[in-house]
């Protein structure tokens, strides 16, 4: 598959353009690196294996604290409107960015559009549980939703895990403060009503604490509680790392290199790492757009080259359609 990386988004360039190299290396990827060509020429010098890659330059870029609508709409030339812009016109199946999510979600929006039925678009992330992979949608891109906006939540991330994921009639709860059916705000009570009347393997409400449990395997929320819980897992998650180093730090080298031999707590490092997963693909467009962390280190941006290479090659978007156009008469209708 051909990747378009928006090199100028995220806080690191170089981290970028050295992750995207790298996936190019590893695995044969064919790179476009979209942004500001004397940037990216200079970050490709430093590089110590040459890889072959394309740059499609372009003067513009859209910085994390710029309203991502108005950017998208006024820049024309900004890196990550004109990374969609290739998939558009067939030149790239895929776009990674880890710059602004909100005009990665925009840019996707405006260049390819939204698949048909899909009111808002939504971030899945994809987390490691104890018995498999758990989706969590929406993890950023909505944080004002109604209640049918919840269900269409659940209804791609279904799409997604069974067309694309493999999982066989996955468990779909909806994350709350109580397992009780009444318990939540109103539009959470509500789409909890939504959900219990669909023909969704729906479970009930789940707790924070059910996130990682392997008892579901998808979980819905709103964009602001989603990416509340991504950051503090994330966060949890560098700290066990930082606590499990330092109680190693007395280790000696033959010491260090038979527990790596063994597995065991690097094991959980590799698993747990946000890295090791990449991004969260965007679901509802009309294509393939993976959203990275503005700190991406060069590993989680070939991780998510490596998603999105995933994700085209399975057609998501196409698959996604087509499941929506055989429940169309489930769908309950919503103003935006």
């Amino acid at each position: 598959m051909r990747i378009a990386v928006d090199a100028m988004g995220g806080d690191s360039p170089a981290m970028v353009v050295q992750g995207a190299l790298q996936a190019a290396l590893e695995w044969g990827m064919d790179i476009t690196l979209v942004g500001q060509r004397q940037v990216i020429d200079a970050l490709i010098q430093e590089q110590k294996e040459q890889v072959a890659c394309r740059i499609e330059h372009c003067p513009e870029m859209i910085a994390m604290d710029e309203p991502p609508v108005k950017a998208i709409r006024k820049k024309k030339k900004a890196s990550i409107r004109v990374a969609f812009e290739l998939v558009k016109r067939g030149e790239a199946d895929a776009v990674v960015s880890a710059g602004n999510s909100g005009a990665t979600l925009a840019a996707g929006v405006l260049v390819l559009g939204k698949l048909k039925a899909i009111e808002r678009p939504a971030f899945a992330g994809i987390f490691p549980g104890e018995k498999g992979d758990v989706i969590i949608i929406d993890v950023g891109a909505n944080v004002d939703c109604r209640a049918e906006h919840l269900f269409h939540f659940g209804l791609m991330a279904e799409a997604l895990a069974t067309t694309c994921l493999n999982m066989m009639q996955p468990r779909v709860g909806l994350l709350n403060i109580g397992q009780e059916g009444g318990k939540g705000n109103e539009q959470v009570r509500l789409a909890h009503d939504l959900f219990k009347s669909s023909a969704l393997n729906f479970i009930g409400n789940v707790e924070g604490r059910d996130i990682f449990s392997g008892e579901v395997q998808i979980i819905v929320c709103d964009g602001f509680v989603g990416n509340v819980a991504l950051k503090l897992s994330e966060g949890l998650t560098e700290s066990l790392i930082g606590i499990i180093k330092h109680a190693m730090a007395g280790l000696t080298e033959e010491q260090m290199a038979i527990h790596k031999r063994k597995g065991g707590f690097w094991e959980i490092i590799r698993k747990m790492d946000y890295a090791e997963y990449g991004g969260a693909p965007v679901l509802g467009i009309n294509g393939v757009g993976i959203v990275c962390h503005g700190s991406s280190s060069a590993r989680a941006v070939k991780n998510a080259v490596k998603m999105a290479d995933h994700y085209a090659e399975q057609h998501m978007p196409e698959r996604l359609a087509q499941y929506f156009e055989t429940i169309q008469n489930q769908l309950p209708q919503s103003e935006n």
